[in-house]
């Protein structure tokens, strides 16, 4: 059976990034865009790693342009915009599909795992993801990074 540690993206630098570099922490999945409404939860996306990436949690940011045409930015793009508004230092992948048949392979089996009602519907849907590569949660594009939600399902994975 297949767990998130199986699959890999690209880094905004072109870079590989294997998930597998993360066994053994939690990561939190978020399918982001820079002209969203949602696109001021970067900034609790950022305290949120910064307030646990010593206890375990890995916040990985994964562009996609599907939602509204949201991302039209190249990667360099997304980057400068991401850090110059709002500080991120967490990881961020290269643009990607998050629904449909061009989908990233993550987030096929995500949705497969989450069933129909776990998928994304808009930007800013969150996967999180146990030390074990098992998908322990998912969260709506509305839940806070930073809210009580999130902050539960943490305290169960970080332990």
């Amino acid at each position: 059976m297949a767990n998130a540690h199986d699959f890999a993206f690209t880094r905004l630098s072109g870079e590989k990034l294997p998930l597998s570099e993360f066994a053994g922490k939690a990561i939190l999945v978020v399918n982001t865009a820079s002209e969203c409404g949602y696109t001021p939860q970067y900034e609790e996306l950022e305290k949120l790693w910064q307030a646990n990436k010593d206890k375990g949690l890995v916040v990985l940011g994964v562009p996609c342009n599907q939602f509204g045409g949201q991302e039209p930015g190249t990667e360099a793009e997304i980057g400068a915009f991401c850090k110059k508004n709002y500080g991120v230092t967490f990881p961020l992948t290269a643009k990607n599909d998050v629904k449909g048949k061009a989908a990233h392979p993550f987030y096929q089996w995500a949705g497969k795992e989450a069933g129909p009602s776990g998928q994304p519907k808009w930007n800013f849907h969150k996967y999180l993801i146990a030390r074990d590569g098992a998908l322990a949660g998912w969260f709506s594009s509305a839940t806070k990074p930073t809210g009580p939600n999130i902050r539960k399902a943490l305290e169960k994975v970080l332990g």
